[in-house]
């Protein structure tokens, strides 16, 4: 019998209270904090009934922790494209970070086109030809080289602009590495580095601002262990 009033199908008090933890836990620490990750993390913890997203999305809801975002284009205008095996092509790309005393500093990563996973990200004072082909050898041992790498137009990448080939693409053209960039202005063409930067920067900033490189590599160094091996990607079917 339902009483009146009642809801028979309503989350439990403390699996609600646990969402609701979760949610300001991963956000605290700087992990992406959606309903699909919370979901994972609560089949994780080994509930015997776990919400589904649209519940659990209607509790953060409905709890005041989410913020209405304006509408964004439909998924369905997107042209979407992606390596079809891991390995198949690398992408690359630089962004910039403030160290505690106001210093900018160059983050290099390396992003596996298919699969997500980051196979480098090194931070430097300032990065330069020479330190983005030895990051790509060290990141070959562990991962094997790719069958081609995409990049910006950037000068530590590419020379073409001025008539001449790098040290990066004089090393591609000899180990028989396909190499592609972007045409210039067009940042969509390598959008998923280009995400991750924003990826990285949401968990940095929520870390205590780093005194020196080695301090800010070793954050870097966290949050791509927790990237590659526990967080669930969506593009990825949920999956690390």
């Amino acid at each position: 019998m339902t009483w009146p009033g009642s809801v028979p199908n309503r989350t439990p008090a403390d699996v609600e209270e646990r969402i609701v933890a979760l949610r300001g836990e991963l956000s605290k620490a700087g992990f992406d904090a959606g309903a699909v990750t919370i979901q994972f993390h609560l089949t994780q913890e080994g509930l015997n009934h776990v919400p589904s997203v649209s519940t659990i999305w209607r509790i953060l809801k409905r709890r005041g922790c989410v913020t209405p975002e304006p509408h964004k284009r439909p998924r369905s205008s997107w042209v979407r494209f992606e390596a079809a095996l891991p390995n198949e092509r690398w992408q690359s790309d630089v962004t910039h970070w403030r160290l505690a005393d106001g210093s900018q500093v160059d983050i290099l990563n390396f992003l596996d086109d298919h699969s997500r996973l980051i196979t480098a990200s090194k931070a430097f004072r300032v990065v330069c030809a020479p330190d983005v082909l030895r990051v790509l050898c060290e990141a070959a041992t562990n991962w094997g080289f790719p069958a081609s790498v995409l990049t910006d137009n950037g000068c530590i990448y590419t020379a073409w602009h001025r008539g001449g080939i790098n040290v990066l693409e004089t090393e591609l053209l000899a180990r028989g590495i396909a190499y592609h960039h972007s045409r210039p202005y067009h940042p969509q063409t390598c959008g998923k580095v280009e995400r991750f930067h924003q990826t990285l920067k949401g968990y940095l900033v929520r870390q205590e601002r780093a005194g020196d490189i080695e301090t800010l590599q070793t954050q870097i160094d966290t949050f791509i262990a927790y990237y590659n091996e526990v967080r669930p990607h969506r593009a990825r079917g949920r999956m690390t």
